[in-house]
């Protein structure tokens, strides 16, 4: 951390050089570029060509020292840093800003740092903290683009401390009109002066400024533009063509000439953030070996927590609200799609935003008020690996720095994927590969049943009436097509074409009582993936009180049995299990339910424009063949509410 605060200093020293030398242009942010200027004065002494060569020899060893950070383990971090904001090279200047930068924060101090300069610093903090203030600030424009971390140890004696009388002026042959002259309290909407603009290198300039770069020096710049996807081959040092192309698109996300040589302000400008960057997210390339996945991560932010085939969890650190999942299984084509399929169920995979299937990856981008994520996989060499990044959305800006690095560092190596028995996991974990992962479930379930070769489905009218969204299983949308408040039934209709297992005919006349029935339904909701069959038998045709259009049966159904189909010995339909009324004053017979009878449903289906078909079996049918059509025909219905 040291290292890198002594290499922020170089590096603050390098742009108050550059203001002298070249434009004060401002970069705009792209791929995750912070903005870098100059607010410090020109170097004294010397010819142009003498300062340029000490300019470069100063961006060198800053350079160098970035290549160190991310080479050497991190130097034990100092416990105090400043944040450079500005300098100037008047004392009486330096004492009117520090009073402006007061009035917007509390912890302003002036101080001396070398001859003839004075800077105004905010701090001090913790190393990470003030990385991630800086980052902050920059971002929110409250301070210059240039501003920096420091370590202080060029502080020299303290001109000016917010709560502090302001010591005697030192007498200066500046003219007076230099002095500041406004009241204090009005320095505070002074707006910083304005710089001066220098003209950008040449390109002949730039290419004997490159020139002169050692070859660690040109690893550092490569290094840099690998993390933010602009480079992706060797770092070797050796600017070819690949390397060329990448600085030409850097300069052109960038706003400027793309010639595929970079300035020297450019240089130190993707140099300093790569650095910055570094520092804030704590970007660190991890080779996982378990999962055969190298990519970077932004360590700062997340941490290692378990294994849970096919996932590899990255949880938040320190309330970053972020999320890292790595993806790794054996598998092809078919395993992909099913990867596909499934991660979208998932909590963190909200159903709005982009999706892509292709032959050999795919995509898929979730978004919605509370959660987005982003998912990646691919098949290769028999194989199944990606990653699935879930944040906050308030968290955007900060997002689109990380997002590229992600995407750019992502790539399996090796020949191994994560070993599904790497930790015991129960069977329906493994299936269902979401372990460690909420799936995203609906707000209530409960059953149905199909009643044509269109795939129209009947229900129960409380199953629907408060839903969002309805469908068939999980996935498969319909439209509540009718519902009748009476008998308590509703008609659903598939939004897309279904070609159904089985399908409902009705019996034209009631069952007597004491006759056995079955009711098919989703007793246990969600936890078994098929409906079951509940036998019981048929109490009488009317209602509690005597009321036509409904039938009593005596059967041990549970709630998730509501909307599915009574049948009776032939396998037709004679009711349709009605819920029980919550909070009803009086309630049935253990055992009782009610439905609402044959009639009824076909009244009802007539009257959303769908033809019942009535049963043309007269004799008992076998217990498979009464099973294989209760099952084929009864549905699980899912309300969504959001």
């Amino acid at each position: 951390m040291l290292l890198f605060h002594r290499q922020e200093a170089l590096k603050g020293q390098c742009a108050a050089w550059l203001s002298g030398l070249q434009s004060g242009k401002a970069l705009p942010r792209s791929h995750g570029f912070d903005e870098l200027g100059t607010r410090a004065g020109p170097v004294t002494g010397g010819t142009a060509g003498g300062q340029m060569k000490v300019l470069r020899f100063v961006l060198a060893v800053a350079m160098a020292a970035a290549v160190a950070v991310m080479a050497a383990p991190m130097v034990q971090a100092q416990e105090q840093a400043w944040l450079q904001i500005e300098a100037q090279p008047s004392r009486d200047k330096a004492l009117a800003r520090a009073q402006a930068y007061a009035v917007e924060f509390p912890d302003v101090t002036g101080i001396e740092t070398g001859p003839g300069w004075h800077a105004i610093v905010l701090g001090p903090f913790s190393p990470e903290e003030a990385a991630g203030l800086l980052a902050d600030l920059r971002r929110s424009g409250q301070v210059p683009n240039d501003a920096f971390v420091t370590d202080g140890a060029a502080f020299g004696a303290t001109i000016w401390a917010k709560g502090a009388p302001v010591a005697a002026a030192e007498q200066t042959s500046e003219p007076a009109s230099d002095v500041a002259e406004a009241p204090v309290e009005n320095a505070a909407v002074a707006e910083p002066a304005a710089l001066v603009e220098d003209p950008e290198e040449t390109l002949k300039q730039a290419r004997a400024s490159e020139a002169e770069l050692s070859k660690d020096d040109r690893k550092t710049l490569q290094q840099a533009m690998k993390w933010y996807g602009f480079y992706n081959s060797t770092i070797d040092g050796a600017f070819g063509p690949g390397t060329r192309n990448s600085m030409a698109a850097w300069q052109e996300a960038n706003g400027f000439e793309a010639t595929g040589v970079l300035t020297t302000r450019q240089r130190a400008t993707l140099v300093a953030n790569h650095a910055a960057d570094l520092v804030e997210f704590g970007f660190e390339t991890v080779t996982e070996t378990e999962s055969g996945i190298e990519i970077t991560l932004p360590l700062s932010l997340v941490a290692f927590d378990h294994y849970e085939p096919p996932f590899v969890h990255f949880a938040e650190k320190a309330g970053s609200g972020l999320r890292i999942m790595l993806i790794s299984e054996p598998g092809g084509s078919e395993a992909l799609a099913g990867l596909y399929e499934i991660l979208q169920t998932l909590e963190v995979v909200p159903e709005s935003g982009d999706r892509a299937l292709k032959d050999k990856s795919f995509t898929i981008q979730g978004t919605s008020a509370t959660v987005q994520s982003l998912a990646y996989a691919e098949t290769k060499s028999g194989m199944v690996k990606g990653y699935l990044v879930v944040w906050n959305p308030a968290d955007a800006d900060r997002m689109t720095r990380i997002l590229p690095v992600l995407q750019a560092s992502f790539r399996a190596v090796g020949d191994k994927a994560l070993d599904p028995g790497l930790v015991p996991m129960d069977d329906s974990a493994r299936s269902g590969m979401l372990s460690g992962l909420e799936m995203r479930k609906p707000s209530l379930v409960a059953s149905g049943f199909f009643v044509d070769a269109k795939g129209h489905v009947l229900t129960s009218a409380a199953t629907v009436a408060t839903c969002g969204k309805v469908t068939i299983g999980a996935e498969t949308e319909v439209d509540v097509l009718a519902t009748d408040v009476g008998s308590g039934v509703a008609v659903l209709a598939p939004k897309v074409a279904m070609a159904p297992l089985a399908f409902a005919t009705f019996a034209t006349s009631s069952p007597r009582p004491g006759s056995e029935i079955a009711v098919a339904g989703y007793s246990y909701g969600e936890s078994l993936p098929a409906p079951v069959l509940t036998f019981g038998s048929f109490d009488a045709a009317s209602g509690a009180q005597g009321e036509a259009g409904m039938a009593r049966v005596i059967a041990p159904v549970m709630a998730g049995d509501a909307g599915g189909p009574v049948l009776d010995g032939t396998g037709a339909v004679v009711g349709l299990l009605l819920p029980a009324v919550a909070g009803a004053a009086k309630l049935l017979p253990s055992g009782m339910a009610m439905a609402a009878d044959a009639a009824t449903l076909g009244n009802v289906l007539q009257s959303a424009g769908v033809t019942p078909t009535p049963s043309a079996t007269s004799g008992k049918v076998s217990p498979d063949a009464l099973n294989a059509a209760a099952l084929g025909m009864t549905v699980l219905v899912s309300c969504w509410t959001e």
